[in-house]
């Protein structure tokens, strides 16, 4: 087995799983458009991302979530939908972006390592949307749905031209989370529950 591109596909999908947690489309149309124009390779549970249909469905879906995304409340109630999405989409983009190894070990590194990615996302999204809404009446998620956007954009087109700076990315994201959330919890004398 080739261990650099392991690597590489495993940075890849963890960090095209991230983004799915921002967006859950995006990060596939990326993909759609990395495969059908630029040659880029995925195993066979992935190919389908490069067909006519695939493309332009993602290419809609895509449009359809980002407009979404700005509707007040509206965005609240995409939150609950995309969680599952952001989950099961991290995993299939994971699992196929393995290199050529059992099924078995495809879809559990997928299952486990994708859907950890992009659930750890859309769960900080979620977070600070719900924030955003009771702090500011939703005036402030215009904010919060562009910044997504962007952090999905640009996460997206990096794990595909530069899959190590963008796993840093996501360890970075991951990480700044954790600091957050101990910060908060140190603040307001919040202690885990046991």
């Amino acid at each position: 087995m080739d261990w650099l591109a392991l690597f590489a596909a495993l940075c890849t999908g963890i960090s095209l799983s991230a983004a799915c947690g921002f967006r859950v489309f995006l990060p596939l149309l990326a993909l759609a458009i990395a495969v059908r124009y630029g040659g880029y390779s995925v195993n066979e549970h992935l190919a389908w991302v490069g067909s006519d249909t695939a493309f332009y469905g993602l290419l809609v879906a895509t449009v359809v979530e980002i407009a979404a995304y700005y509707i007040p409340f509206i965005d609240n109630l995409l939150d609950t939908v995309s969680t599952p999405l952001a989950l099961a989409a991290g995993a299939v983009v994971t699992a196929g972006l393995m290199p050529d190894m059992p099924d078995f070990f495809q879809w559990t590194i997928g299952i486990l390592a994708g859907s950890c990615a992009a659930g750890v996302t859309q769960l900080s999204t979620t977070t600070v949307r719900g924030t955003s809404t009771v702090t500011t009446g939703s005036f402030g998620n215009f904010l919060v749905s562009t910044s997504e956007n962007f952090l999905s954009a640009i996460g997206s087109v990096l794990a595909i031209l530069l899959p190590a700076l963008a796993f840093i990315g996501v360890i970075f994201f991951i990480w700044l989370l954790w600091a957050l959330v101990r910060r908060f919890r140190r603040r307001t004398g919040v202690q885990p529950a046991s």
